[in-house]
């Protein structure tokens, strides 16, 4: 069963289980305050339901998302870019926390936010095309926020992290599956059907003992994030100067 209008950046499929989260905009997949309110909405019914046992975040062909929405990000109100990132920043936390499985059908180009949203999936599926994913922040002039700082150290190889945050090297699907962005490549057209597959696979474990140990495992770190983006959001509520 699909629910949602054409027009709107996110369709809800729900199938043996699983949520699987549909997300176009007919566009890049820019993360928009509409599609992140979209999402937490669909995380807020799968967590609720108890017939749901994991959700799978799928994007476009060619597109799994481009980053925060650019309208906001050069519009100059520093309220409002704060306001987005910060959003953006507990949707990642949310998703790693989540007490289900989260499993991301990365269909393509996944750069600065899409890159930290897989960040925050518990298993990444990509497609073997030529595509861009990872954190091209420091390549544009801007330093990623603690957050997702945070984040990156935490999922990425130690090999790579260095070179994909610090040098802002942005790679293919494979290199992306090196670097911990991913974590498997296979043929385009399989990528939803076997991010549904790990999905159901996930929901068929213990939902009460998955959620105890993600917030054993995963505390921690979850709780460094969300006081991260606290900071975040009553810096840029404060006076200029103050």
């Amino acid at each position: 069963m699909t629910d949602a209008a054409p027009s709107e950046p996110i369709t809800i499929e729900h199938l043996d289980g699983v949520t699987i989260v549909h997300f176009d905009d007919g566009k890049a997949n820019a993360l928009s305050a509409d599609a992140i309110s979209a999402i937490d909405a669909a995380l807020d019914h799968a967590e609720s339901d108890d017939s749901i046992g994991a959700l799978v975040l799928h994007g476009r062909p060619g597109k799994f998302c481009a980053g925060f929405d650019l309208n906001v990000m050069r519009g100059g109100d520093i309220g409002a870019i704060v306001s987005l990132v910060s959003d953006g920043g507990e949707l990642v936390r949310r998703l790693y926390g989540s007490p289900i499985p989260v499993v991301a059908a990365c269909t393509g180009h996944a750069l600065a936010a899409g890159a930290l949203l897989l960040l925050g999936c518990d298993v990444r599926v990509g497609a073997d095309i030529d595509c861009k994913i990872g954190l091209n922040e420091v390549a544009i002039g801007m330093v990623l926020p603690d957050w997702a700082l945070t984040i990156a150290q935490e999922r990425l190889s130690k090999r790579h992290v260095q070179r994909v945050v610090a040098n802002a090297v942005v790679t293919d699907s494979h290199g992306a599956e090196a670097a911990g962005f991913l974590d498997e490549v296979v043929p385009e057209r399989d990528v939803l059907g076997i991010a549904v597959g790990h999905a159901r696979a996930l929901a068929a474990l213990s939902g009460r003992a998955y959620a105890g140990t993600v917030l054993a495992l995963r505390g921690p770190v979850l709780a460094r994030m969300a006081a991260q983006i606290t900071s975040d959001r009553e810096a840029g509520a404060s006076p200029v100067g103050s």
